[in-house]
């Protein structure tokens, strides 16, 4: 079985405390797992870390038990070609936590995978956290009658799901969302458009098709077809397409043919430095929406899935909007493209109104101003208020297993 390539972990990480088994599926959930992994140790920094993750969890001493990019598959018909092999990297999982017997188990995100493992795990008594609550308030909200046993204890992003799990019996912690310390804000115009030899004047469009190997192929073909058409007004415009390290040979394939060539950029602090200097973005719906909104970048919002998958998921949809912004000003901030209106001709459309119109990008700007105050969780910043209620956890197992004094 091929481990991950990852340059060397940290040294100075003690394995002499106790062990947490913390697991991504995703690359979004690899960074809330690193940012995890560093509030833990602030507050224990006897703690030993094993399980799954990418890049970032590596950096942190996590040697990953099989390569994240193994699990970045998203849609109801997307992931039946694969569902045999997730099977087996589940049962690895399960074995790997079996002959570990960690302290505590932390899963992040990606519930297809994560709650099917939380279920596999419970006869070994170990504590289970789930961070990043299960999107049910959306779609599929029979699910929550699932929940009830999967985990000792769940953290939550947003700030309105306490009180939809709570009208279901289920007791859900808002710990703040990690975009508002992601750094997503603290970009500089100046320095992306001197590194790329990009005139001042130039318009910059940022492009995000997202995270997932599943998603990209699908919105990159319109993408390319849009800027060329945009290009035709603005010949001097410049699109940046920010991707995480996990897709990027994925997303260089997909622009390869593309009549105009982006910048593709793979660190984090290029990307917030090409939100400081972009006029407008086009994204697909999720935590990118939030990074724009905190970054002041309007835009638009657009997403693409299997035909019958989308067909599906409107039957059960259960909210006014998709994009998370929108969601949280509690009206249509953002455009919203999805499905057949994604298509060059209204994408193109809507970009150009965002580049020409200050008034609608000025009004964007006054929602997310709303939107960044109301992310912020119960006065620190989300890690450390995550990492607090997993010690807690942690410590009250612990206290449990060593029986009265």
């Amino acid at each position: 079985m091929t481990k991950p390539s990852f340059p060397p972990a940290p040294a100075g990480v003690s394995p002499s405390g106790p062990t947490i088994w913390i697991m991504a599926g995703e690359a979004s959930g690899d960074v809330l797992g690193s940012r995890l992994m560093i509030a833990l140790r602030q507050l224990r920094p006897d703690l030993h870390f094993a399980g799954i993750g990418g890049e970032r969890m590596h950096a942190q001493g996590l040697q990953s038990l099989f390569p994240l990019r193994d699990l970045a598959v998203m849609g109801l018909l997307e992931v039946l070609p694969r569902i045999r092999h997730l099977s087996r990297r589940l049962d690895q999982a399960v074995a790997d936590i079996t002959a570990r017997r960690p302290a505590l188990v932390i899963t992040i995100d990606s519930p297809g995978f994560t709650l099917r493992l939380l279920r596999r795990i419970a006869p070994l008594s170990i504590p289970r956290l789930h961070y990043v609550a299960p999107q049910v308030w959306a779609w599929r909200e029979h699910r929550v009658r699932e929940f009830p046993g999967l985990w000792e204890r769940m953290l939550c992003l947003l700030p309105f799901e306490p009180e939809f799990f709570a009208r279901h019996g289920i007791e859900a912690r808002f710990v703040g969302h990690p975009v508002v310390q992601s750094g997503a804000d603290e970009g500089s115009a100046a320095a992306f458009r001197a590194r790329y030899k990009i005139a001042p004047d130039a318009p910059i469009l940022v492009l995000m098709p997202g995270s997932r190997r599943s998603e990209a192929p699908r919105l990159l073909p319109a993408f390319g077809r849009m800027l060329a058409l945009v290009q035709r007004n603005r010949p001097d415009i410049v699109a940046v397409v920010p991707v995480a390290p996990v897709i990027a040979d994925i997303v260089r394939a997909g622009v390869a043919r593309w009549p105009v060539r982006p910048l593709i950029v793979t660190d984090v602090h290029d990307k917030h430095d090409a939100f400081a200097a972009a006029s407008a973005a086009l994204t697909k719906s999720g935590t990118s929406t939030l990074e724009l909104a905190m970054a002041n970048v309007p835009m638009a919002v657009t997403y693409r899935v299997n035909p019958l998958t989308a067909a599906i998921a409107r039957r059960l949809i259960r909210v006014p909007y998709v994009a998370m912004v929108n969601l949280l000003a509690g009206h249509r901030l953002v455009p919203e493209l999805l499905q057949e209106r994604c298509t060059p001709e209204l994408l193109a459309a809507t970009v150009e109104r965002l580049l020409a119109d200050p008034a609608s990008r000025d009004l964007q700007r006054t929602g997310f101003a709303h939107i960044r105050t109301v992310l912020h969780g119960p006065g620190e910043n989300p890690a450390h208020a995550a990492a607090r209620e997993i010690i807690d956890l942690l410590e009250a197992g612990q206290a449990a297993q060593a029986g009265p004094a």
